[in-house]
């Protein structure tokens, strides 16, 4: 996976791995190796042998954003490359500010960055992150010109938001949970149309004095190197399928502010290609470039 260990994730994916490994009876190894715009964990899923034996855990940004933003260089084709295994969850968004910020809504934060045109930050895990396309995909709705600082990791961008560093970021609620529960940030919306079980005293964005219907989100699936027989895809699935319904599973999932996602292999094929075209418009839109 191109994520580091400790974070969302990889937490569920450590959980679910120790389900498979009493299904299987054999260990499930997981393996992070985050870094390169995630090309270094796909390229390793990539050459691995269509066999069933290695998939990859990624997110809609790297499966569908990073080849859009880095079409000349990307190590890998969404289509022709991997094999979709499985839906996991999705997760939506909250916009986090330091907790003695004198912004209390979206509306306050808006007033500020109009006011300050273009000498208002916010902060992101790198150029076309979900984390960076999200809040791109807000001030363009708001009409507000700000500054995206970039950070090589997420928890980084949080604790300059609480010191002030940094204005505002999206983060999710399992990167962001523990300082929002240490009086570090405060969150001001969730991205979803609908206020979020875990969080249910944040507004939605639209709650809060921002753009009326806002929402964005992101899911995070199990893919495999392309070629794996029909069967022993479908038998991935089922057995990630029956992980991901155990109470537990889904009790965790709702700690971390996550939804799990249970479907086909086909259902999250068509996902990928509804979102490589819908990121590619929007990077497109927002004068994105990273190649």
């Amino acid at each position: 996976m191109p994520f580091p260990a400790g974070v969302g994730p990889d937490a569920v994916m450590r959980m679910v791995g120790e389900k498979l490994t009493r299904v299987w009876k054999q260990p499930v190894i997981i393996e992070n190796r985050p870094g390169g715009n995630g090309f270094i964990a796909m390229t390793a899923a990539k050459r691995a042998p269509a066999d069933g034996y290695t998939l990859v855990q990624v997110d809609d940004g790297g499966m569908t954003a990073v080849p859009n933003l880095f079409p000349r260089t990307v190590p890998f084709d969404p289509r022709k490359d991997f094999d979709a295994v499985a839906p996991m969850f999705t997760a939506s968004w909250f916009l986090a500010v330091a907790i003695d910020s004198p912004f209390n809504s979206v509306s306050d934060l808006v007033a500020e960055a109009k006011a300050r045109n273009g000498n208002y930050t916010y902060g992101s895990s790198g150029v076309g992150s979900p984390m960076h396309l999200h809040a791109a995909k807000l001030e363009t709705e708001i009409g507000a010109r700000m500054t995206h600082v970039p950070y090589k990791e997420t928890p980084q961008v949080l604790v300059d938001i609480s010191q002030h560093t940094l204005e505002w970021a999206f983060t999710s609620g399992s990167t962001g949970g523990p300082l929002l529960r240490a009086k570090k940030i405060k969150f001001l919306a969730v991205s979803s149309l609908k206020r979020h079980p875990a969080f249910p005293d944040v507004p939605t964005v639209a709650e809060s004095g921002g753009p009326s219907n806002f929402e964005v989100a992101t899911w995070i699936a199990l893919f495999a190197p392309k070629g794996v027989p029909k069967p022993v895809l479908e038998k991935l699935n089922a057995d990630i399928s029956a992980a991901l319904a155990e109470p537990d599973v889904r009790e965790r999932l709702q700690a971390l502010a996550f939804e799990p996602w249970i479907g086909p292999p086909s259902e999250l094929s068509k996902q990928v290609d509804i979102d490589l075209g819908k990121k590619g418009e929007l990077i497109r839109q927002l004068k994105i470039s990273a190649d």
